[in-house]
């Protein structure tokens, strides 16, 4: 067998022309325009990369966007004072915190900070308890980016069995949380592993559906996969490779080539999960525009 790959790039490029049109008829309609602000603290280069394509992404379908950059020694309060201004600057109808943030930065003060209907990652805690009964409006971009290259590639995960190797606040969490709901697209049985796992592969084994966010290269090996099982790789490493110019390469949590063998579709590193992250995050922002103009329904 060899696997169906998911292609995360073309269809990430199929929902930003879905909102590119809502951009546009937003405009029309309601002479509104969304916006989303970024907060960049430090310089950290892989979260100024981050930054910088959910910016052009924002471009590129109709929407305003600016990164608002602080000091890598700013404090909290410094922090604080920009994400309340942002709160109620009303040119941006969705903010979102680069994260890591320094170490001396307190993470969580920061996300309670935001205004809950501009929080587009979907962190803020009246989110995550919104998610928790089924009723968001924010889901965290990668999650909802998985749900929809697996419903929209055919593998709806109802009465699957779905293993998710990872338990962090933007992608394990929430990613059981998504697919346990009684709703389109979800109504999965959901196991959660992570670094305490027994027996990790006797559970990976049983997957239906893999979502693997460990952070180790090649963390899954060909025997922790089910024959025809549908993996979603969601790690994206830098493993040093001196025969490429820039001196590194990068690999999922996944052993690909093994695991292509025996999976029935798997999604590549890159070109997987990361398209569809920043696709859901415009989504998200349109949302947020959306609760604006209207006002929320739940």
């Amino acid at each position: 067998m060899t696997a169906k790959i998911l292609d995360g790039k073309a269809l990430a490029a199929e929902i930003r022309g879905e909102v590119a049109a809502s951009v546009a008829e937003m405009q029309l309609k309601h002479g509104v325009t969304p916006g989303l602000a970024a907060v960049l603290v430090g310089d950290d280069p892989a979260s100024a990369i981050y930054v910088r394509n959910k910016r052009r992404a924002c471009e590129d379908v109709g929407m305003v966007s600016d990164t608002f950059e602080l000091p890598a020694d700013s404090t909290n309060e410094q922090v604080l004072a920009c994400v309340r201004s942002l709160n109620t600057d009303p040119r941006f109808h969705g903010i979102l915190v680069q994260l890591p943030l320094p170490d001396q930065i307190d993470e969580r003060l920061i996300i309670e900070s935001l205004d809950p209907a501009k929080d587009v990652d979907g962190l803020h805690p009246l989110n995550v308890g919104k998610l928790v009964q089924g009723r968001a409006d924010f889901v965290p971009g990668t999650p909802a980016g998985i749900q929809q290259l697996l419903v929209r590639n055919g593998h709806d995960p109802a009465g699957a069995n779905v293993v998710i190797c990872g338990r962090s606040e933007i992608v394990g969490k929430p990613m059981a949380l998504l697919l346990m709901q009684r709703a389109d697209g979800a109504n999965a049985t959901v196991t959660v592993c992570h670094t305490r796992t027994k027996n990790l592969a006797d559970i990976t084994r049983q997957a239906d559906i893999l979502v693997v966010a460990m952070g180790r290269p090649k963390a899954i090996t060909a025997d922790m996969v089910k024959d025809g099982a549908v993996v979603i790789d969601v790690g994206i490493n830098r493993v040093e490779d001196t025969s490429r110019k820039r001196g590194y390469r990068l690999e999922g949590d996944v052993d690909f080539d093994a695991v292509s063998e025996k999976a029935s579709a798997i999604t590549p590193v890159p070109g997987g999960v990361g398209p569809m992250t920043i696709a859901m995050l415009l989504v998200n922002t349109l949302t947020a525009t959306r609760i604006s103009i209207h006002g929320r329904h739940s």
